[in-house]
């Protein structure tokens, strides 16, 4: 088991005793917020966080106060480590990745693993060479309201899934240069959001994608798929092998009345489930399942699951720091995302 299929943990109190070295590399807001995470959860030692800008060491040490604080990333790799958690910006994921299984640590990566399959697929064959643990952030898994309604759907209560509908609008955007050039992120909101949903949709639905179609906007104005500007706005339909359809809709700075409006919804033969936003929180989510006109709650809010992944990956390394091939399943997600981008055989 790894990040690639969360289940229920079983109790490793004396594993976890075990506790493995990590490295930080990248300290930005969600690097810093998983430290934080791990750092409470008590699951592993925080040796050393890495990251050019000073202010970035001070406020994530602030968490791990004994830490051993780096400018240059590449010491890390000279440091007594089982693993480092890199959270860089995107161009740089794939290559640092690497460098860690050829020194011989596991890795934890926030997402996207890489800008493209291609990244992505070596990345993965380097953790397999290397047999190191290799855990993504895609975090919205680890969400109590999607855990559920994968149970109903693998339980077959929704009867055939013939459609989904996955929409992720964000009133705001990112606010660092590098996500708005399509070199260093890889892409635009698709990216950046979809990535999330896609990936929930398919780990949900564990079928093949067979057929896609996008259409992507600039500030409103259509752009061809291989445009070096990013898209701000973006449409997709992806059928899959059992004739489900998959529509995905995601934006950056949309006027949608709220903050954010984040849905998931499947439509079975039998009945339907969706996972939709509260009041427009990025956090806040509950899940229902539909029969006719009546429905049921499933999961509702508080609940602490942004960490999770993270928690969850460090929790899996102290028992068993090999790697797990259930993680190969995240080839077909980036497949999917290069044929949105109309890249598909990059």
């Amino acid at each position: 088991m790894n990040t690639a299929d969360p289940v229920t943990l079983p109790d490793i109190s004396e594993a976890v005793a075990l506790r493995p070295r990590l490295g930080f590399l990248g300290l930005g807001w969600i690097g810093t917020h998983r430290l934080a995470a791990i750092g409470r959860a008590g699951v592993a030692d925080i040796v050393a966080i890495a990251d050019p800008v000073d202010e970035m060491l001070v406020a994530a040490a602030e968490h791990a106060p004994d830490t051993l604080c780096l400018h240059n990333p590449d010491e890390l790799f000279d440091l007594d480590l089982d693993a480092i958690v890199v959270a860089t910006p995107s161009a740089q994921h794939a290559q640092q990745c690497m460098a860690a299984f050829n020194n011989g640590l596991a890795v934890f990566c926030q997402k996207p693993l890489g800008r493209n399959a291609k990244e992505v697929s070596e990345v993965i064959h380097a953790a397999r060479a290397a047999d190191r643990l290799l855990g993504v952030d895609l975090s919205y898994r680890y969400t109590e309201a999607l855990r559920k309604i994968r149970q109903l759907v693998r339980a077959n209560e929704l009867g055939e899934i013939f459609a989904v509908d996955l929409v992720f609008h964000n009133a705001y955007g990112p606010q660092k240069s590098w996500f708005y050039d399509r070199a260093r992120s890889g892409g635009g909101c698709v990216m950046d959001l979809g990535i999330h949903l896609l990936d929930a949709a398919l780990w949900i639905l564990d079928q093949p994608v067979v057929n896609v179609t996008s259409r992507l906007f600039h500030h409103g104005t259509p752009i061809e798929q291989l445009q070096s500007v990013c898209e701000d706005y973006a449409t997709a339909r992806l059928d899959l092998a059992s004739g489900a359809a998959l529509n995905l809709s995601c934006s950056w700075h949309l006027q949608a009345g709220r903050d954010a409006v984040i849905e998931v919804s499947f439509y079975g033969t039998k009945g339907g489930a969706a996972m939709r936003n509260v009041n427009g929180s990025f956090y806040d989510f509950i899940a229902e399942r539909f029969d006719g006109t009546s429905r049921q709650v499933l999961a509702e809010p508080p609940e602490e699951w942004f960490g999770r992944a993270a928690v969850e990956w460090a929790r899996q390394l102290a028992i068993d720091q090999a790697f797990d091939s259930d993680i190969e399943k995240i080839i077909e997600v980036a497949a999917a995302m290069d044929a949105i981008y109309g890249h598909a055989n990059a």
